[in-house]
């Protein structure tokens, strides 16, 4: 998708914004009996309205505020999907938009949204070339958008679509080898450090946590390393992205179910791809942040010489865990990540992981379960890009009693907790391996999307990446 600044009005079909009806008469050219079908449409509750003039289309979209700033920002982007539809319905290459509206951001929303909803994956797809949207090209006028905001949503747009199209990847194409060779491409292209372990590595540095689950396996496990440093930094510690790297869940011995369940798996890496392409944007846009991201990655099978329920493993930290459900192995994986990030002495570290079915029953699609140890205003930070972006956060105590769940009779741990308070557990567990402030957001019922919404396609979504990036492009701003 390409998003330019119009220099001169050489496109055909043209997108006005507008917030009062009144404004229709500063839409150039537009007639009595135009304008009278256009209010008619309003007034039958209607805010996007298109009319075909043969030779090229108009497109009107009334903007009405909500209750909420963060609901009127969302009802831009839903619109945009809406234009999106109707632009490769008609076979557009290219369309305008004009914001004439009190909104500054409006024309950049609808954007958002088109673009969002214009992504497509079908490297699988036969009849690929017949399926292909047409529209690519979306113009601003330069009362729209500034450069700077353009080049932002660009690259956003950009971090997204390959962050999408990585959960989408089957395993038999994406391995944890062939996650990190992908991640060390996107590092080549953006600017940031790759490096690269592998299984011999691991087991030399007693990775237990992550050559426990990959015990299964014959496919080696990877631990890559990213590293962006720009020359004027503002943050005197690092920020530290650690994102779950399952390629394929089969939950072990703890065999999922395959309706609805295993089927779908290829996404357990959603927290992976989210925090790899998430770098691939930071080091785009040139943010003046150190930052490094961890990917543990192997799949989960229940083969070779697989963990079995009762085994007591050794993890990276020295910590004794008791792991009773080899299904919940996403936790295996990051409490190694956690306990190596403290070797860069970090200012914050933030995971991302499809972690708890808890997560997903608790607030569906709808929004991110999240908790840590971070201070206030880090915590609200974070909560209001999840509402400027419309990845929203809903926050879940970490009380002590939590932990009081994970107490194993045989070892430090155990890796689950009981029948209630699943996704909490599972970040009680995770807190034990951190020394530092510390954010967990667990995407599981946002990560894979199974139906078409709005602007977020079937399959992989990217949901979170957009508030990630907005908190830190907003970083110490406040």
């Amino acid at each position: 998708m390409e998003f330019k600044i119009l220099q001169k009005p050489a496109t055909k079909h043209q997108a006005y914004i507008i917030d009062d009806i009144a404004k229709l008469a500063l839409v150039p050219g537009i007639t009595e009996q135009e304008t009278s079908f256009v209010k008619t449409c309003f007034n039958d509750e209607q805010t996007f309205v298109t009319i075909n003039r043969f030779s090229y289309f108009l497109f009107i979209y009334l903007l009405k505020s909500k209750k909420t700033e963060s609901q009127t920002r969302e009802t831009c982007r839903k619109s945009g999907a809406e234009l999106q539809a109707v632009c490769n319905k008609y076979k557009l290459t290219e369309v305008t938009l004009h914001n004439i509206s009190a909104m500054p951001q409006a024309a950049l929303l609808l954007a958002e949204g088109l673009a969002l909803s214009n992504y497509q994956f079908l490297k699988y797809r036969t009849n690929s070339k017949k399926i292909t949207h047409t529209l690519h090209t979306v113009y601003f006028t330069k009362t729209s958008a500034t450069l700077k905001e353009v080049s932002q949503l660009a690259i956003t747009i950009d971090a997204v679509y390959r962050a999408r199209t990585l959960v989408n990847e089957p395993l038999n194409y994406l391995s944890a080898e062939q996650l990190s060779k992908e991640i060390a491409t996107l590092g080549k292209e953006s600017g940031f450090k790759v490096t690269i372990l592998n299984k011999a590595r691991l087991i030399k540095e007693k990775m237990g946590g992550i050559l426990s689950v990959n015990m299964g396996s014959q496919q080696p496990p990877t631990f890559t390393i990213m590293e962006y440093t720009p020359k004027k930094a503002i943050n005197k510690k690092p920020i530290v992205l650690i994102g779950k790297g399952v390629v394929y869940d089969t939950g072990g011995l703890s065999l999922k179910p395959t309706p609805n369940s295993m089927d779908r798996m290829k996404s357990d890496m959603g927290g992976a791809a989210l925090v790899s392409c998430a770098m691939y944007a930071i080091a785009k846009m040139q943010l003046p942040l150190h930052i490094i991201a961890l990917v543990p990655a192997t799949d989960n099978r229940p083969g070779e010489n697989a963990t079995v329920p009762g085994d007591v493993i050794t993890m990276y930290s020295g910590t004794t865990v008791e792991v009773l459900n080899t299904d919940a192995e996403g936790r295996m994986l990051l409490a190694d990540a956690l306990h190596w990030a403290k070797r860069y002495k970090p200012g914050l570290v933030c995971d991302f992981a499809t972690l708890t079915g808890a997560a997903s029953v608790a607030v569906g699609e709808y929004g991110i379960v999240c908790m840590g140890t971070a201070d206030e205003p880090t915590r609200q930070a974070f909560r209001d890009s999840g509402f400027s972006q419309y990845e929203r956060l809903v926050e879940y105590p970490l009380w002590d009693e939590y932990g009081d769940q994970i107490k194993s009779d045989i070892a430090d741990l155990k890796n689950v907790g009981g029948p209630s308070g699943g996704a909490i557990t599972a970040g009680k567990f995770l807190e034990h391996f951190t020394d530092y402030p510390w954010m967990h957001f667990d995407i599981a019922g946002v990560s894979f999307a199974t139906s078409k919404k709005g602007y977020l396609p079937v399959g992989g979504t990217a949901y979170g990446m957009r508030m990630l990036l907005d908190y830190l492009i907003h970083y110490n701003k406040a």
